[in-house]
């Protein structure tokens, strides 16, 4: 029996010309492997639980004819003891003749069939045989030689002798004064032990079988389920899906992040690595510890819901949605709506400074007409007194902007909002303690940070009699403090954490898209400088922005 499973090469079946369509040019189909996972994982099961079944059956009987051989050996000698050890045996050797009619062949015989060996022969120190099963052997010299029997020693073998194949056990016969007189000699068929050995087979071969039988029914279980699991689809269909959808996650625009059910990442493409500052280390790790407290991980985890969900990372706005799988999983996708949220911004900036530009067009046409008229009445000076007014309001503004910001972009930025301010009827103020150098680390993000809290600031306060915003920009040492204050409504104690949360906002979206991004984009700003940002409510009234930024400032003048 074999110890393993032998591998069975295709084979090729000769279809006629008038086969069903199954047959290629040649006129041959080939039967091969199939391939349908079903059938194959079956086929690969069977395959090895027959050859683990033939490995351990084989197994066993290996050692199993040695153990009957060794026992059958035993047997022989323990008989071939109890032999030497009968009363009167080594009288007889010394007084008596071989024959088949003494007694020695007797009690031989009497112990053959009360044992079932296949032989017992007592010899004599010549090695002449009394006792045999063919009595015309009785008187003749034994076949092998019994030097080492009559030696002393005790033997035991598997041998050949007249009687053919046999287990051997050899012991001397002594006298009651120990003296070696002769040997006695028990034989055990080898044919009896191969009979016992191929006795145990069928009873092996059953258990086999039925082992074999639960491994084909455990097999077909699998396969099924595997099956199912897999659609039915082959090994080769797997791989293609597979490397499709490697080549389409990781080559689409949007960031695409798989979740298990105990949110663990399982899946992150290239472009959610970019957006969440992820690494391809990090799959495999809960969600919560590769990414920082905020809305950002609550909306991937699920624990806010929603479609189109607003968040900002990294200074990043982004728009999330979630979906559940079967498995208590969740697929996210993200898109990023940065570019597109400067560019509304910007629209919507555009569109103010084109109503402001609109208002001071119809403004400037007034003093005009005013001017005219001064001029056609003759009040000359009146004339020259109304034009250093109307002037010198943007001019002592734009000084003063200039004096107190020394870097360029937030003084330039100061100045357009001034102008945009005053076409609203509000009053912007920069107040007398703001001085900051043209020392600014991130300028760009500064500009972020001072443009939304003042175009904040700018909406909310037309609602007081007397409008005012005020700017202060102080730097102390590397930190630079950012301090926003308008005469608005005011914002609620309760809504004051609320106001820097992401899609959060009072006011109605723009054309473009969503408000609630600038309040929130500002604090992560701060955050990632290690800065803070937060709302009070001074006592004259309004809301009180503090935007604190350690480490804004270099060294050395830019």
């Amino acid at each position: 029996m074999s110890g393993s499973a032998r591998a069975v090469p295709p084979v090729r079946a000769r279809v006629g010309r008038g086969g069903d369509g199954g047959r290629n040019g040649g006129g041959r189909m080939r039967i091969g492997w199939p391939r349908r996972v079903f059938s194959q994982v079956l086929l690969m099961q069977l395959a090895i639980a027959t050859g683990v079944t033939a490995l351990a059956t084989g197994l066993f009987l290996a050692p199993l004819s040695s153990q009957l051989d060794d026992q059958a050996m035993r047997r022989a000698l323990a008989i071939a003891q109890t032999t030497a050890t009968r009363p009167h045996l080594d009288d007889e050797l010394r007084t008596g003749r071989p024959s088949a009619r003494g007694p020695v062949q007797a009690e031989a015989e009497a112990i053959r069939r009360s044992t079932g060996a296949e032989y017992v022969v007592i010899m004599d120190r010549r090695g002449v045989r009394w006792s045999h099963t063919s009595p015309g052997e009785i008187g003749k010299r034994v076949s092998t030689d019994p030097s080492e029997v009559l030696a002393g020693r005790e033997l035991m073998e598997i041998d050949h002798g007249t009687l053919g194949r046999s287990a051997r056990g050899k012991v001397p016969l002594r006298d009651e004064h120990g003296r070696i007189v002769g040997a006695v000699s028990v034989g055990i068929a080898y044919e009896n032990v191969r009979d016992r050995l191929l006795s145990a087979v069928p009873g092996l071969l059953a258990y086999a079988g039925g082992a074999l039988a639960v491994g084909a029914i455990a097999a077909y279980l699998v396969a099924r389920r595997l099956q199912r699991r897999t659609h039915d689809l082959a090994f080769s269909d797997i791989s293609a899906l597979l490397a499709e959808r490697e080549a389409m996650l990781h080559g689409i625009r949007e960031g695409v992040l798989a979740l298990d059910k105990n949110g663990r990442i399982r899946l992150v493409n290239d472009e959610a690595q970019r957006l969440l500052d992820l690494s391809p280390s990090d799959t495999g790790r809960p969600l919560d510890e590769v990414l920082p407290l905020g809305r950002t991980t609550d909306v991937l985890a699920g624990r806010v819901t929603g479609a189109d969900l607003l968040t900002v990372s990294n200074g990043r706005v982004l728009v999330a949605n979630r979906m559940p799988t079967d498995d208590g999983g969740a697929v996210a996708t993200l898109r990023d709506r940065t570019e597109l949220e400067r560019l509304g911004r910007e629209l919507d900036g555009t569109r103010g400074l084109i109503d402001a530009l609109r208002a001071q067009d119809h403004e400037h046409a007034n003093r005009l007409h005013t001017l005219l008229g001064l001029l056609e009445l003759g009040l000359y000076e009146e004339a020259a007194e109304f034009i250093t007014d109307a002037v010198g309001v943007h001019r002592a503004t734009a000084e003063q902007v200039t004096e107190r910001v020394h870097d360029a972009l937030l003084a330039a930025l100061l100045v357009g909002k001034a102008t945009v301010a005053t076409e609203r009827g509000v009053s912007l103020r920069v107040s007398p303690d703001t001085w900051l150098p043209d020392r600014v680390v991130d300028p760009p993000g500064l500009v972020t940070i001072v443009g939304n809290l003042v175009d904040n600031a700018l909406d909310a306060a037309p609602g007081a009699v007397d409008p005012w915003v005020e700017i202060e920009l102080c730097a102390e040492g590397g930190t630079v403090l950012v301090r926003v204050t308008d005469s608005g409504p005011g914002i609620p104690a309760d809504q004051r954490e609320l106001v820097f949360t992401e899609g959060w906002s009072t006011k109605t979206p723009p054309a473009h898209g969503k408000r609630g991004i600038g309040l929130a984009l500002v604090r992560r700003l701060a955050e990632r400088q290690g800065g803070s940002a937060r709302v009070s409510a001074p006592a004259a009234g309004g809301a009180e922005f503090t935007i604190i930024l350690p480490d804004a400032l270099t060294e050395e003048p830019r």
